[in-house]
């Protein structure tokens, strides 16, 4: 176990002790350093005003919102702003010079968050407009100049980048344990030493992204007094398919599951795309979005309709519960004391299963549900054999359309089956109204996404679908 915190910053490596755990990565820069071209904007991820890069020891460039990341996530990584990417003499990377040739910067204010997103971008596969439009997705420009900064993405992000040299990311050994105030921080590095840190302190905050951690310290100002982070638990990363099963550790990112759940769900694939940005997504994990129980939680609708399971574990006992059995009520769930999730499997299904993903909300990009649905079913010579539906929005916590389903099962796959099935929806639900929507246009808004689902699946919308069945 080790006491401080080992990063390089740009070139440079440092090493320190006593930080903050709940410290931002960007008042640590705007203050600590003094490099001022990471700018706040929100506070809370959504404007990418504050975009840095994270760079791992396999050379992967990961651009992440400052304002929501803590400190502890640093450990062994190297640390990008605006003010490393030009060369020693002054002479701008190619990234920033494109910015100039196309008259890519009006007031300046976001700029440098536009520049680390087109950075991040510009060391992967040369992009299309659309891969630049989903890039950028993360970074708000008031003036409304994106127009100019498109084209200079197009014309720059080539994807022949060189990665860094192997010995720009430091190595790190043992458990990352900090201590500053009164408050602690643990950073394991197996699942194994964090069932056994749990147990220690059962009643610590996990943080997997910190993408919701980190807005109850930013915006509501709360003191953490123990945090786990899970940056560097390796063994919960991985995304793989074993024996019909998708398994996803807890700790891997929406981006890391991305290419996985998108080639079995492309359905899934595309809301996945509309959670938060690209910045977001590279730190935000489906545990996360699973464990903190919100109701309108964009994947836990899909997972039901999927039929989800996950692998609970407290110190060495391991359970699998049903997600349709994991939410108590309002933000609770059964998980226990010291008990984590640990994977989240979810079955590929049989051929000839039809899945279908719907996200409602006031902007495509960015937002926050108003109500989400997920449908998942089996036709058999037109009648409905098999049927699941997961809702958000529409009640306390995620839920499964029980009554729903009932009504649809066994019937014909008619637009008389599914006006039955509105009907059993509107006894099944109680939605609440909030500053997204209110009761009423959840209901309605519920109903018809039931009608588009059967529309899409009978022959008679495909035409109108995003993503191609």
């Amino acid at each position: 176990m080790r006491d401080t915190l080992h990063f390089r910053l740009g070139p440079e490596p440092r090493t320190l002790r006593h930080v903050d755990p709940t410290m931002t990565v960007l008042e640590y820069l705007r203050g600590a350093e003094r490099l001022c071209g990471t700018k706040e904007g929100c506070a809370e991820g959504d404007c990418g005003a504050c975009t840095v890069v994270l760079v791992d020891r396999q050379g992967h460039h990961r651009a992440v919102n400052a304002c929501v990341l803590f400190m502890p996530a640093l450990d062994g990584q190297q640390l990008l702003t605006v003010e490393h990417l030009a060369a020693a003499d002054g002479t701008p990377h190619p990234v920033q010079q494109a910015m100039v040739d196309y008259h890519a910067s009006q007031c300046g204010f976001c700029t440098p968050g536009f520049v680390m997103s087109l950075y991040a971008l510009h060391t992967g596969v040369k992009p299309d407009r659309t891969a630049v439009n989903e890039a950028l997705a993360g970074n708000l420009c008031r003036c409304t100049g994106y127009r100019p900064i498109v084209d200079a993405a197009l014309a720059v992000c080539t994807g022949d980048a060189p990665p860094p040299p192997p010995d720009a990311v430091p190595a790190t050994d043992g458990m990352l344990a900090l201590a500053h105030n009164g408050r602690q921080s643990f950073s394991p590095r197996s699942s194994g030493e964090l069932a056994r840190v749990l147990l220690d302190h059962p009643q610590a905050t996990i943080v997997a992204g910190g993408t919701d951690a980190g807005l109850w310290v930013t915006k509501q100002h709360k003191t953490l007094p123990v945090t786990v982070f899970l940056d560097s638990v390796g063994d919960m990363a991985d995304v793989q398919l074993a024996g019909g099963v998708i398994q996803i550790g807890a700790r891997a990112t929406y981006q890391d599951a991305l290419p996985v759940l998108e080639a079995h769900f492309p359905d899934f694939g595309t809301t996945i795309r509309r959670i938060g940005s690209r910045q977001i997504r590279n730190r935000g994990t489906i545990g996360g979005n699973i464990a903190n129980a919100s109701p309108i939680g964009d994947t836990p609708p899909a997972l039901l309709a999927l039929d989800a399971a996950l692998v609970l574990r407290r110190g060495d006992t391991r359970r699998t519960v049903k997600l349709d059995d994991f939410y108590a009520s309002y933000r609770k769930t059964v998980l226990k004391p010291s008990e984590f999730i640990e994977r989240i499997d979810i079955p590929v299904g049989a051929d000839g299963m039809l899945f279908r993903c719907y996200k409602v909300s006031k902007r495509f990009d960015q937002d926050i549900s108003a109500v989400c649905a997920a449908f998942r079913l089996r036709l058999q010579d037109g009648i409905v054999r098999d049927i699941r539906i997961g809702f958000g929005g529409m009640a306390a916590t995620p839920v499964r359309a029980h009554t729903m389903e009932a009504a649809l099962t066994g019937r014909p796959w008619t637009e008389a089956t599914v006006r039955m099935g509105q009907a059993a929806m509107d006894e099944a639900f109680s939605p609440l109204s909030d500053m997204r929507a209110s009761a009423a246009y959840r209901r309605v808004v519920a109903r018809n996404l039931l009608l588009k689902c059967f529309l899409e699946t009978s022959g008679k919308a495909a035409a109108t679908r995003l993503v191609p069945a």
